[in-house]
């Protein structure tokens, strides 16, 4: 049995072989504007301000700059597993865009790593919000401490004027559209996994306050439905692109990175 198919049955049977219906249940019950059998997922590229470990990082023999990180194995681990545990068939290709591509209303989701140095321009900034309105669904993953969460919601504000971020309380329908979850974990980068959950303050050149405690915010539209999801001091892509790093990281984090997305995704494409 290869290591991959291990996992799949390991993670299946930790997470509960009762969740592999529980995504075509919710497929059947409602009428749901997108397609569940097709789902790409789409990581946004954008431009981040600064020099090396602010706007790009030297990592793996290689730079890589912050709109890249854990791309595009994250979701191409991510997408295999949605194929093995729901309903959603994802593609085995994950998508790359730009805001302003004029083909970005095709993805239903789409998804933002390492945003702390983040910097979008006038047309992006457009382009963003009129995908929001239009019923597109984006989720903000692994930045820390209070000044990348400022720089984030600098951002937003020019993005949706007006709107505030809600802490989502552990009762919303996001935590348990598919499996319950309890509390939002703090899944940390590869690296870090040993030494504890939470992130050295040195990785981060203006960290600001504590990294010790995972939060889950959101935007809102007019009708309560969610818009934007930031998952703050916590690297739930991480989760997906190291499973093979060890028993103990798999267990440990992966396996919760996965429950995460999991219903995230499914409650996404259908609300």
């Amino acid at each position: 049995m290869q290591a991959s198919t291990r996992r799949a049955v390991r993670l299946m049977a930790w997470l509960g072989l009762g969740a592999l219906a529980a995504p075509t249940a919710l497929a059947q019950a409602s009428p749901f504007e997108y397609d569940l059998t097709n789902f790409i997922p789409t990581r946004i590229e954008y431009h981040s301000i600064g020099g090396q470990f602010e706007a790009y990082y030297y990592y793996d023999g290689r730079y890589w700059e912050r709109w890249e990180t854990d791309f595009p194995q994250a979701e191409q681990n991510f997408g295999k597993r949605l194929r093995e545990l729901t309903a959603v068939v994802a593609s085995r290709a994950p998508a790359r865009r730009r805001l302003t591509d004029p083909d970005l209303g095709d993805s239903p989701f789409i998804f933002m790593s390492d945003v702390g140095y983040m910097r979008l321009s006038e047309a992006e900034i457009e382009a963003l919000r009129n995908y929001l309105h239009n019923g597109g669904f984006l989720w903000v993953d692994d930045f820390w401490g209070d000044a990348e969460w400022r720089s984030l919601e600098a951002a937003m504000e020019e993005v949706l004027p007006g709107k505030r971020w809600t802490a989502l309380p552990i009762e919303h329908p996001i935590f348990h559209t598919v499996f319950d979850i309890e509390e939002m974990p703090q899944i940390p980068a590869r690296d870090f996994a040993r030494w504890g959950t939470t992130e050295p303050p040195s990785q981060h050149r203006y960290p600001q306050g504590s990294m010790t405690t995972p939060s889950i915010r959101a935007y809102k539209d007019d009708d309560g439905r969610l818009m934007v999801i930031a998952t703050h001091n916590t690297d739930i892509a991480d989760g997906w692109e190291r499973e093979s790093y060890g028993e103990f990281y798999f267990e440990n984090f992966s396996t919760k990175a996965y429950r995460v997305g999991i219903n995230v995704i499914v409650y996404a494409l259908t609300h």
